[in-house]
């Protein structure tokens, strides 16, 4: 009987450590990191409803990569893809304007995210994919803004606003 319990006992201690090693080979990539910059929201314009973002160092972000996230205490505006491959460099400025009911105000009277250039003719329209939300800009409010990277699922930076 005890010869059997071995022959057991064999097989299961190499099972286990078939699936242990498989478990390394196949399931344990490289993680994914989000690109590290630092991301500075400058200035709020409460009449037109936007925000300056400014690149201020580090790695290039692809903004088809990223999700970006502005929100006050009752109301939230998000783009889930900003844009197709252009990179978001050192020294860049991105306009995002966050509500599309000032008409009149807001130069384009949409909500839009816009790279170095605060219109059509000054910039460059990253074509960001809105999802949802019109977030007013109001004196005493505090607005954050979140960027995510989209293939990690990391945040690249977050800032909170007082106005």
């Amino acid at each position: 009987m005890s010869p059997v319990i071995g022959v057991i006992l064999m097989v299961a201690i190499t099972v286990i450590l078939a699936a242990v090693i498989a478990a390394f080979v196949f399931g344990m990539g490289t993680p994914k990191q989000a690109p590290q910059a630092s991301i500075r929201a400058s200035s709020v314009d409460a009449a037109w409803d936007y925000i300056k973002l400014e690149h201020q160092g580090g790695a290039d972000i692809t903004l088809s990569d990223v999700k970006l996230i502005v929100e006050n205490p009752t109301n939230r505006t998000t783009w889930s893809k900003m844009g197709n491959t252009t990179k978001f460099k050192a020294g860049d400025v991105i306009y995002v304007y966050t509500n599309s009911t000032v008409t009149g105000q807001n130069p384009l009277s949409s909500t839009g995210v816009f790279l170095n250039g605060q219109s059509v003719s000054g910039g460059m329209n990253v074509t960001a994919t809105y999802e949802a939300g019109n977030t007013d800009i109001t004196s005493g409010y505090e607005i954050v803004v979140t960027m995510i990277d989209v293939p990690s699922g990391q945040q690249i930076a977050k800032t909170i606003i007082r106005t």
